[in-house]
């Protein structure tokens, strides 16, 4: 069951979120409270990977693209 991450929604400006991991079917709707407390939540986007280079520069050793075997 995979695990997702959530953050609860600051009421202000002043509130800084909590943030929560919680297992949940892949086919069950992203939740809106927590399951224990009940305090509004939303889920947010965490992971994957940014391969990318700046001002033209070559892509480091070891990347995917240094070899091509991703890019186009």
């Amino acid at each position: 069951m995979p695990t997702y991450a959530y953050e609860t929604i600051p009421k202000d400006s002043t509130e800084e979120p909590v943030r929560y991991e919680i297992k949940q079917r892949i086919t069950e709707d992203a939740l809106i409270k927590h399951p224990e407390t009940g305090q509004p939540i939303r889920r947010i986007i965490t992971g994957g990977a940014l391969i990318s280079s700046s001002k033209g520069e070559s892509p480091s050793e070891g990347s995917c693209c240094s070899n091509k075997s991703c890019c186009g």
